[in-house]
This record gives C-alpha cells, structure tokens and sequence, in this order.
C-alpha cells in the first residue's frame, strides 16, 4: 500500500473475505479442470487453467515465474540433500574403513605377540 493509507477493521474483514472467498472460487474451477483430466489431485496446470478460464489471464504469466522459482528451489534442495546424503555416506564408510583398519592392526600386534611367546617357549 502506499504510504500514508490507513485500512479500517471493516475494510481489512472485508478483504479478507473477499480473498477467502476468490481463493474457495478458484480452487473450485482448478478442481473442475482435474475432475476432467480423470483425477483427484490439483495441480499446478490446473490453477494455471482456472486463472485463465475466471478471466485472470494477467495474472497467469506471473504465477508461471513464480512456479518456476519456486521449483528451482525445490530442485536445488533437492540436491542439496542429496549432496549431504552422499557426503554423509562417504563419511560414514571413511569411518567404517577406518574402524576395520583398526581392526586388522589389532590382529597384527597379538599374531606378533604369539609369535614372540612361540618363539620365547
């Protein structure tokens, strides 16, 4: 809003209704679109279908850019867990190798040590 502008109770109620109630509208013709392709779920295409069947068509454009975005994120999050997985299991193996290495050096200084009691005998 600019500044300056003071919204009443009413008038913020008001909106809020009417946002609620263009938000039940849309999602009510998103839901006709999906019924028609067979399915149960909306989807982003059928908001986007909505939009431009409720004669919002200017809106469609930037709702494209923002879907876009918003699934840029997703995928680099996506990735970003991935990477954290994969460094995560690296780790975890790095460890695990290390632990065996352990292991075997143990096995060496007591077959040592039997050796030099054999030997002592």
């Amino acid at each position: 809003l600019p500044d300056g502008v003071n919204i009443s109770k009413e008038a913020r109620s008001a909106i809020s209704r009417a946002a609620s109630v263009f938000v039940l509208y849309a999602t009510s013709c998103a839901n006709n679109f999906a019924m028609k392709g067979k399915r149960k779920t909306l989807n982003a295409g059928d908001v986007l279908s909505a939009m431009e069947e409720m004669e919002f068509q200017r809106f469609v454009a930037p709702l494209k850019e923002s879907l876009e975005v918003y699934r840029r994120e997703q995928k680099g999050k996506k990735e970003a867990r991935k990477d954290k997985d994969k460094k995560a299991d690296s780790e975890e193996q790095d460890k695990s190798r290390e632990d065996d290495n352990d292991d075997d050096d143990e096995r060496m200084e007591e077959e040592e040590q039997n050796d030099e009691e054999e030997v002592d005998n």
